[in-house]
């Protein structure tokens, strides 16, 4: 068996950390060091566990887990993965851009929540094709805030550039090699150098930067 990945269960419901403690605790390569209710709780957490990943509430008392996640994910201590109880959560988008590796709906299926898990503790980040681009489309459209100057993205070449957009639009790799008629490795190799220049910390981030600059707009398919 490979090296067990570390997780943190962060919820305000009791019942809630149960049922995601069952599903964990039946992985052989997952193991649940800690459970918090709160954000501030939470932090103290992973400063002193060093969990490889916090699975995080957004909607919690004391310290909602967008601060927390900001905290966490500054020290550089362990990635983030929200969750929330709404498709369509300013928390959630809130949550991204302070550095989560992604969110999930409370409803996702156990096996769904397991993978993303797995991806983000290997180093990934979980982009939903639909979710995360709805809350997107809702909160970075029209009336949505205004652009960031686009200039950050002048560093890209014109390669480079046709990747984050098609990250943006929730594409994976394997899509996007065969969209673009490239290896899967050629691929990974650009999403890396678009990381790298733009000084992001995962696929996340970049699907948001795409947005936040107008490379890509509400409705782009």
């Amino acid at each position: 068996m490979g090296q067990v990945i570390r997780v943190v269960l962060v919820d305000d419901q009791e019942l809630m950390r149960v049922g995601f403690r069952m599903v964990l605790g039946a992985q052989e390569d997952m193991e649940v060091v800690g459970e918090a209710g709160d954000g501030r709780a939470a932090i103290e957490l992973a400063e002193r566990l060093r969990p490889d990943v916090v699975l995080m509430d957004v909607r919690m008392p004391i310290l909602d887990g967008v601060e927390a996640t900001k905290v966490i994910t500054e020290a550089g201590t362990s990635k983030v993965l929200v969750m929330t109880t709404f498709d369509l959560d300013e928390y959630a988008l809130s949550a991204l851009r302070c550095g989560a590796s992604g969110f999930l709906l409370k409803d996702t299926p156990p096996s769904h929540l397991v993978s993303a898990l797995r991806s983000v503790a290997s180093g990934d980040a979980v982009v939903s094709p639909s979710v995360t681009r709805r809350l997107l489309d809702r909160f970075l459209g029209p009336g949505g805030g205004e652009l960031r100057d686009a200039s950050v993205l002048e560093v890209l070449t014109e390669r480079e550039r046709e990747v984050l957009v098609l990250m943006a639009q929730g594409l994976s790799n394997t899509e996007i090699a065969r969209k673009l008629f490239l290896s899967e490795a050629t691929v990974k190799t650009h999403v890396g150098r678009v990381l790298s220049k733009l000084e992001l910390r995962d696929r996340v981030q970049a699907v948001v930067l795409a947005y936040e600059t107008g490379l890509v707009r509400p409705g782009d398919v």
